[in-house]
């Protein structure tokens, strides 16, 4: 039997390496060290079912908390990994306690960046959405005639967005860039999906920043926005991004570079230390990428798992990625980053269309929302390297099942 698994973190990278390494009849002694409270749970829903009340935790639970006894695995909860001492293979626990290993597997994820206390981040009403019991609290908020301010338009941003005036309340989008979504796709989804919140009521204000919130009694009530207005507030969601908790390994002596960085096979410059997941930087097209999905969460552990396991296959990262707002769902293939055109595809159903991202004339990514034809095509296409004849994509008649070979 090969020797002690420690896996930092309790997410999902770190369910799906233990579960696909008894998938794969490895036997080791596994310890899992988490530092929340629930044993690890799907993380998606709680910005959108979870908060809505529509999902309690139990159902967010990958395993009842007996699969671990039943499975050999050791699980700390609400314990953290203070340091790691790689010449002595051990690790220092919150408690004071070491732990011994053979394998140490780093799946710490990613920490939501938060307002700083200068500008009123500190406030009673000011929210982040990391964990459950963050989730818990904003529930309680979300009441029919309050004003949020949601802070960012990034992906987490608009999904929060979508709850928040689903939910009955008054929604104000700021983003400091020029459009939402700038950063993660191209000015045309960026308009679609503008288009979906302002149809529903939602103010966006683009090229707009935070000055300060203000607060009163401790409890934010205002916000004063770079472009001079100042607007009533009852409650502020923060979706500006997150950083990768790679403080850990850095103190252990590995290289990181907003993340922990591990070549093809997960392996960091130790190689009796791993990283997967959102924490991990990764080799990707000669590039080094960190994927924040869920996809890149367990493709990547399973792939750590089936090496660990004897295997010796790289990583070989196929980025998909998708979004729920309202009853849209934006599913997404390949990665879009460096394109230099797109093409705009309307659907077979009403209001369902697709971006399609070209560089230098080859297919790399394409955008689908409410269209799953679209997207199942295009996953394909990227898959296998292909890019499709342009005029017959171009052209809403053609069956994109004809584009495939």
């Amino acid at each position: 039997m090969a020797g002690r698994l420690v896996v930092v973190g309790g997410g999902q990278a770190a369910f799906a390496l233990v579960a696909k390494l008894r998938a794969l009849k490895d036997e080791r002694p596994i310890t899992i060290v988490a530092s929340e409270a629930s044993h690890p749970y799907q993380r998606p829903p709680l910005s959108k079912k979870y908060l809505l009340r529509e999902m309690d935790l139990d159902r967010l639970l990958y395993r009842p908390e007996s699969w671990y006894g039943e499975h050999n695995i050791d699980i700390r909860l609400s314990t953290l990994v203070t340091a790691i001492d790689r010449q002595a293979k051990t690790v220092t626990l919150s408690d004071g306690s070491t732990l011994d290993y053979d394998v140490l597997a780093l799946a710490t994820g990613s920490t939501p960046r938060k307002l700083p206390a200068s500008v009123g981040g500190d406030l009673d009403g000011v929210f982040v959405v990391r964990d459950f019991t963050d989730a818990d609290r904003l529930a309680d908020e979300m009441r029919p005639g309050k004003h949020a301010l949601i802070i960012g338009g990034g992906y987490i941003g608009l999904e929060a967005a979508a709850v928040a005036r689903s939910s009955g309340l008054d929604v104000t989008v700021i983003e400091m860039a020029d459009r939402i979504l700038q950063r993660v796709a191209s000015a045309a989804t960026s308009y679609l999906v503008k288009d979906i919140h302002t149809s529903r009521g939602v103010d966006i204000r683009e090229g707009t920043g935070l000055v300060r919130l203000i607060g009163t009694n401790g409890r934010v009530t205002a916000a004063e926005l770079t472009d001079g207005s100042t607007i009533p507030v009852d409650l502020v969601i923060v979706g500006i991004g997150v950083t990768a908790n790679d403080a850990l390994a850095q103190a252990a002596g590995l290289e990181v570079a907003n993340g922990i960085v591990v070549d093809r096979f997960g392996r960091t410059a130790d190689p009796a230390i791993h990283a997967m997941g959102d924490c991990a930087v990764l080799p990707w097209k000669s590039m080094r990428v960190r994927l924040e999905s869920v996809q890149n969460a367990v493709d990547q552990a399973e792939a750590v798992a089936a090496l660990l396991a004897g295997g010796e296959a790289p990583y070989e990262p196929k980025p998909w990625f998708w979004s729920d707002q309202y009853d849209v769902k934006l599913q997404i293939a390949g990665f879009g980053l460096g394109h230099d055109e797109t093409v705009v595809r309307k659907g077979q159903r009403e209001g369902s269309v697709s971006v399609w991202y070209f560089a230098a004339g080859k297919l790399i990514a394409v955008d689908a929302l409410n269209d799953a034809k679209a997207y199942v095509t295009g996953k394909k296409l990227i898959d296998l390297g292909l890019t499709p004849d342009r005029a017959l994509l171009e052209d809403p008649q053609t069956d994109l099942k004809t584009l495939l070979p």
